[in-house]
């Protein structure tokens, strides 16, 4: 059996020395069902279950899932002790995740939620022509970088204020 796409992505990793905190930011910020696998270790994001067919059904392809990982002790592992480092890597560049912001939401409104919860807003208001699209960005707590996406549109006109490159 061949399938759709080759070494398909299912899930990346949100490290955090806060788990449980980080699943409480995750799903005050996005709405997002966060799953305990097992609670205080793990936690998995699922923020869109499965791709949806044409009559707004769940269909068989699942969305990329997220993970909230504790740092301490990553798992899966083959030993208890699990994989070093054990800390959070705050110097330098961390996770960045593209976020698409769904129609029922707003990009700024999510911004506000997430500054709300702890994060750090890093931009507000850019456009990227070379993916025609509009975005935010802030930090998380435990310093992931989160970028909102919303499409620019056939003919994007930015209001004053947005910057552009």
């Amino acid at each position: 059996m061949s399938e759709p796409y080759p070494n398909t992505l299912i899930f990346v990793d949100f490290p955090t020395d806060e788990p449980e905190k980080a699943a409480d930011f995750y799903r005050n910020v996005f709405g997002w069902e966060v799953e305990p696998r097992p609670a205080g270790s793990f936690y998995r994001i699922v923020p869109g279950q499965n791709f949806k067919l044409p009559d707004g059904t769940q269909g068989p392809t699942g969305n990329l899932h997220l993970g909230i990982t504790n740092v301490a002790n990553r798992r899966p592992h083959p030993t208890d002790e699990g994989l070093e480092p054990r800390h959070l890597s705050r110097d330098g560049h961390t996770v960045r995740i593209w976020i698409l912001v769904s129609a029922d939401d707003d990009m700024d409104a999510i911004s506000d939620r997430a500054v709300a919860n702890g994060a750090t807003e890093l931009w507000r208001h850019h456009y990227f022509g070379e993916f025609n699209g509009r975005n935010n960005a802030f930090k998380d707590p435990w310093g992931n970088t989160l970028v909102l996406w919303t499409y620019g549109g056939d003919d994007p006109q930015l209001p004053e204020g947005w910057t552009a490159e």
